[in-house]
């Protein structure tokens, strides 16, 4: 039988007889996991896949942390509308060069296998790459529902992205795998390998899919590319900020998905805010759990404290960042442009609009009005930034 923890986040095995049966043995598993280098960040969202190998790890099981730097020529199309825009050689390799670190803050490095599929992919020639793509047929490969919205939306589909899954599946042949992890986004991919590995003569793979994380916008997918994540190796301060930003919506799914801990303890906080507790508490407890579990315990209650200070007690953090720019008038836009608080005027305003913008604990929501720039003026952003004017 699965423990109950390590049901929470699955979303489906296939086989479970077979992986359960694989389980019972006692014969350790190998157990791949594949994650492309295309930014140089691994998120909360990659974690909910990672904790579940470590758990395995502890079993006794070889996980294969494998890192695609072959595949990221390509990119996964997974969830995609339109085609990736191809990474440079050195992009790929600065990319993947951090992820080693990430991935030691939850896997035993000294236990796993890290591998990169250029080891086998860059040593085939064209001849080996007809015959593998011999293994599938087109109309298995369009089939995949993200090839088949494009077509029907007339977007485009480059040939080397319907490569992309016989790749995939071609890494669980040459690694051997007998289990294979990845979100519900990986479906497709993860059961091209059980294909080919059949094709090729070798015992099908069992896949476990998990849970995919929404993002701190509470809409989309926890991605990389949609800058809605919280990384792995973000500073305390960020993360715990970054946690206590999501919406309330959210609570219950980071609490099952992004902590250990326990379901009789997610249940009390639940239980809590479904009798009217305030959701805000919650959330705190759920950013110390997170920000605990990739800092050092005192880390998560200095960053804690802090936050209560700031919002909660309406103290001022002691660190607030210094911004150095000339006195004059600005109009808002222009100033929160020039600390560094908005990328463009447009966002200005609507930061402004959303009544997000404080200066000197005053709420500003005439972005046209101007501003007289004071030495020592503070000015807030939303809830997680704070700058101190220091005029030139």
């Amino acid at each position: 039988m699965l423990s109950e923890f390590f049901k929470r986040g699955i979303v489906e095995i296939i086989e479970e007889n077979s992986f359960s049966n694989r389980l019972k043995t006692g014969k350790p598993m190998r157990i791949k996991m594949g994650f492309d280098p295309t930014r140089p960040d691994l998120h909360l969202g990659h974690a909910v896949g990672l904790w579940k190998l470590r758990d395995l790890q502890d079993a006794g099981n070889t996980i294969i942390f494998l890192i695609g730097d072959y595949t990221t020529k390509i990119g996964d199309p997974s969830g995609r509308n339109t085609t990736r825009p191809i990474l440079t050689d050195q992009e790929i390799k600065a990319n993947a060069k951090t992820y080693f670190e990430q991935v030691s803050k939850i896997l035993d490095i000294k236990k796993a296998e890290i591998r990169y599929n250029s080891e086998w992919f860059a040593k085939m020639n064209f001849a080996d790459l007809l015959q593998l793509a011999g293994k599938f047929t087109v109309a298995q490969i369009i089939e995949r529902n993200d090839f088949e919205k494009r077509i029907k939306e007339h977007c485009d589909i480059g040939i080397h992205e319907l490569l992309y899954p016989l790749m995939q599946a071609y890494d669980s042949v040459v690694l051997e795998a007998s289990v294979e992890m990845g979100g519900t986004d990986q479906k497709f991919n993860l059961m091209a390998g059980r294909d080919l590995q059949r094709k090729l003569g070798q015992e099908p793979q069992d896949i476990i899919t998990v849970e995919l994380l929404i993002g701190t916008d509470g809409k989309e997918k926890m991605s990389k590319s949609l800058d809605n994540y919280i990384g792995l190796t973000e500073d305390a301060k960020s993360m715990f900020g970054k946690v206590m930003s999501i919406p309330d919506t959210l609570i219950d799914s980071y609490f099952q998905l992004a902590t250990r801990l326990s379901d009789s303890e997610i249940k009390k906080v639940r239980t809590q805010i479904q009798a009217g507790a305030n959701p805000r508490d919650a959330k705190m407890r759920l950013a110390y759990e997170i920000v605990k579990l990739y800092h050092l315990e005192k880390e998560a209650k200095e960053v804690q404290e802090e936050f209560i200070n700031v919002f909660s007690k309406k103290e001022l953090p002691a660190d607030i960042p210094e911004v150095k720019i000339p006195r004059g008038n600005y109009e808002l836009p222009l100033l929160l442009q020039n600390i560094g608080a908005a990328e463009s005027a447009s966002e200005a305003k609507r930061l402004a609009e959303q009544g997000a913008v404080r200066i000197d604990e005053a709420k500003i929501s005439d972005w046209k009005a101007p501003i007289a720039i004071n030495d020592g003026m503070l000015v807030q952003v939303g809830k997680r930034k704070i700058y101190r004017i220091k005029i030139k």
